[in-house]
């Protein structure tokens, strides 16, 4: 095999390398420091660099090398037309230098040739984008008959070509994570600022599941079930969950199954003909109608009278329906979310809600805790809150300690609907200043002063805790499946709390003692 035959063969490997390289780039720096290693050991391309232009400082700095230590790497900076590497990148052509020794303009900046000794050749390319100098790419070369330096210098401008796709990639990858991060910040703040900061206040690992869950469902066409006690934010998760899918442009519309009486709630839902029923002098569309295209929000949907069961049923599974007194069939695009405070299963049970129809709203279950169960949250909502309307009212508000330890150790039966309109309370009747324990309403201050009589066996949340899932047990006659989906819980989760309040004997005996009754 001739020698330019064996130098093509090199050439073509290596460049079948440097693609591959490439094509699997997930890292720029590390790309190009082996992108030159390959130079290197399939070419003999010594002390390679990799130099590009930042626009921060105004100068070109290595940002890839091979065969420089980390020190000689560092000193290898420029300004645009400062030495050889200056002038290919401001200039915009090639450079070959066959003897260094001999060009006043090589400037051994990172000090790592003898210039004295060495008999090396430079060779310097501009890494051109769009026809705009970004960068430079040299390499050096020792002296030798079946060297062409011309050869050379026409292969490093081939790769210098790859190398400014590769930058190119990546700064367009750059942008777009930027812009995403951007993106998501506006939408947390501004969601944040419309919702209270729902999940941003909060570290209870029972919110965090819950945010999660909000996150995997909210793109997708699926139907969710939002699940627990009143006031703990379920119609707030409604509207997250539609800001944050697809539907986010389209409207967002509510409907309270438990507000209307049963005779009306079909045409509010499904709209009516004129003459449907006495009063019905016009025509009117329907909630479903009024949400195409985007979000309908079924609140209390455990409350829907039976006969308007199978309906909604159908609805739920073709988008089809007649507004009441017509004969026309409707198709309609809408997301359902619906929300109950009712145990679904039980009113399946007693025949007071339609099985069929459970399991199509069923499709994404997302069980919101009660705030007697995240009781780590309780302070951070406490301050949010505080600050929320000290502003609002223009008051400086501060809690005492004992008005604060009450606001702990309170079990908020009402959950965050029933905190926040107490502090909006607080924050009207106070003149600025502090609130204390005389302040409060008589229920809340007699929780803080119950705790003080029994400060021995454990911390007040964790008593607090317990007490909780004790009564929790005791509505559920003491089945940890169901007392731990009404406290947000997993049934892992709530074992471990039995164990860690040594509740596991008494829940064996009162367990044993609710399954004879039932017998």
């Amino acid at each position: 095999m001739s020698s330019n035959s064996s130098i093509r063969e090199l050439e073509w490997n290596a460049l079948l390398e440097i693609c591959r390289l490439i094509g699997g780039a997930l890292d720029l720096d590390r790309t190009l420091s082996l992108i030159l290693a390959v130079l290197s050991e399939h070419l003999g391309m010594t002390r390679g660099t990799l130099v590009l232009y930042d626009e921060e400082t105004g100068r070109l700095v290595i940002r890839a090398a091979h065969g420089l230590t980390p020190s000689a790497q560092g000193r290898g900076v420029y300004a645009p037309g400062e030495g050889i590497t200056g002038q290919v990148f401001s200039r915009g052509v090639p450079v070959v230098v066959p003897d260094i020794r001999s060009e006043p303009l090589f400037l051994n900046r990172t000090g790592a040739r003898n210039i004295e000794k060495d008999s090396v050749a430079f060779l310097g390319v501009p890494i051109l984008l769009q026809g705009r100098s970004i960068g430079v790419m040299t390499a050096d070369r020792m002296f030798g008959p079946e060297v062409s330096l011309q050869r050379d210098l026409e292969f490093l401008t081939v790769v210098a070509a790859l190398v400014a796709q590769l930058v190119a990639l990546n700064r367009s990858a750059e942008r777009e994570r930027g812009r995403l991060e951007r993106l998501n910040r506006a939408m947390r703040a501004e969601l944040s600022e419309r919702y209270g900061g729902f999940f941003l206040v909060s570290r209870s690992r029972a919110m965090a599941e819950v945010q999660e869950l909000v996150r995997k469902v909210a793109p997708s066409r699926a139907s969710v079930l939002l699940l627990g006690e009143s006031g703990t934010g379920k119609t707030l998760i409604a509207r997250i969950l539609h800001e944050m899918s697809p539907r986010a442009d389209g409207p967002f519309v509510k409907l309270n199954c438990a507000a209307i009486p049963d005779n009306l709630l079909e045409a509010e839902l499904f709209g009516y003909e004129r003459g449907a029923f006495t009063g019905a002098d016009r025509a009117k569309p329907g909630r479903v109608e009024d949400a195409d295209g985007g979000t309908l929000f079924l609140d209390e949907v455990g409350e829907t009278p039976l006969i308007l069961q199978a309906k909604l049923l159908r609805f739920l599974q073709d988008q089809e329906f007649e507004r009441l007194g017509a004969t026309r069939t409707r198709k309609v695009d809408v997301r359902i979310v619906a929300a109950t405070n009712r145990d679904l299963s039980t009113a399946v049970a007693e025949g007071a809600f339609r099985e069929d129809l459970f399991y199509r709203l069923n499709v994404f279950p997302i069980v919101v805790p009660p705030l007697r169960a995240r009781p780590a949250d309780i302070p951070l909502l406490v301050d949010h809150f505080l600050t929320k309307y000290a502003a609002e009212y223009g008051k400086p508000l501060r809690l005492t300690g004992k008005a604060r330890r009450a606001f702990l150790e309170y079990p908020w039966p009402g959950n965050v609907r029933e905190m926040e309109n107490l502090m909006e309370r607080l924050a009207i009747l106070n003149d600025g200043g502090e609130i204390d324990l005389h302040h409060l309403p008589p229920h809340v201050v007699a929780a803080g002063l119950h705790e003080e009589r029994r400060p021995e066996e454990l911390p007040p949340l964790e008593e607090m805790e317990r007490r909780e899932v004790v009564a929790a047990l005791e509505r559920n006659r003491w089945i940890q499946s169901r007392a731990a989906r009404e406290l947000g819980l997993t049934l892992r989760q709530l074992g471990y709390r039995i164990q860690k309040y040594g509740l596991v004997e008494r829940v064996r005996v009162n367990r044993s003692r609710s399954a004879a009754a039932r017998r």
